[in-house]
C-alpha cells in the first residue's frame, strides 16, 4: 500500500516548492523577487514540493518550457492554506460522497491535490506518493504577492546533478535533505 506523505525542506515559518518555467519567466522572476508581468495568473500552476517528483516532471530540466528550476520558499501558512482548501483531482467516494458533488467542486475550486507516485532519481516509482498542488484565482495570487518569502534559480545544481547520474558519481549526499511535512487536515 503506497502512503501519502508530503516530503519537503522546511522550518519553522517556510516550505521549499518547485516550479519549473521558460527563462523570460524565470529570469524576470529572479530579477524582481517576485513573479512579474511575463507569468500568467489566468492558467492553473502547479507547486511541487518534492525535489525528485519536480525532476521527473521536468526531465531534470529538459522539458520544453521547463528548463528552469525554481526553489520557491513560501510561508507555511499559505501551503497549509492551499493544501486544506484543495480538490482531490481524481474521485475518492469516502471523502465526496458522490461523483456529482465532486465535479461541482473540482470545477470551482481555486486549489486542486494531485497524488503521484513519487520517483527515484532515474525516474522510477518509488513505493509512496506524493503531492503537486494546482493554483489558480485567489489562491494564486495570494501566493505570488502574499506568501512567496525568496525566490532561487537552482537550474545550474539540477544541471550538475542530471550530469552526475549520467557519469556515474552522483551520490544521494547530493540531494536536498526532505523530511516528512506534517499536517492535520489531508484532502
Amino acid at each position: 500500500m503506497k502512503s501519502n506523505n508530503i516530503y519537503a525542506q522546511f522550518n519553522n515559518s517556510t516550505i521549499r516548492v518547485y516550479q519549473a518555467f521558460r527563462d523570460e519567466i524565470a529570469d524576470e522572476a529572479i530579477r524582481l523577487g517576485k513573479f512579474g508581468s511575463h507569468f500568467r495568473l489566468g492558467r492553473m500552476s502547479w507547486i511541487k514540493p518534492t525535489f525528485l517528483w519536480m525532476m521527473y516532471r521536468s526531465g531534470w530540466a529538459t522539458k520544453k518550457g521547463q528548463e528552469r528550476i525554481l526553489a520557491i520558499d513560501m510561508k507555511r501558512e499559505g501551503f497549509d492554506t492551499i493544501f486544506k482548501n484543495a480538490v482531490l483531482t481524481s474521485f475518492d467516494k469516502d471523502k465526496y460522497n458522490n461523483y456529482e458533488n465532486w465535479k461541482k467542486q473540482l470545477a470551482k475550486t481555486e486549489a486542486r491535490c494531485q497524488w503521484d507516485p513519487d520517483r527515484d532519481i532515474y525516474g522510477n516509482p518509488l513505493n509512496r506518493r506524493t503531492i503537486q498542488l494546482g493554483l489558480r484565482g485567489n489562491i494564486i495570487r495570494k501566493y505570488i504577492k502574499e506568501w512567496i518569502v525568496n525566490i532561487t534559480d537552482i537550474t545550474q545544481y539540477v544541471i550538475e546533478l542530471r550530469d552526475a547520474i549520467k557519469d556515474g558519481t552522483f551520490k544521494k549526499c547530493m540531494l536536498p535533505a526532505e523530511d516528512e511535512y506534517l499536517y492535520s487536515l489531508a484532502p
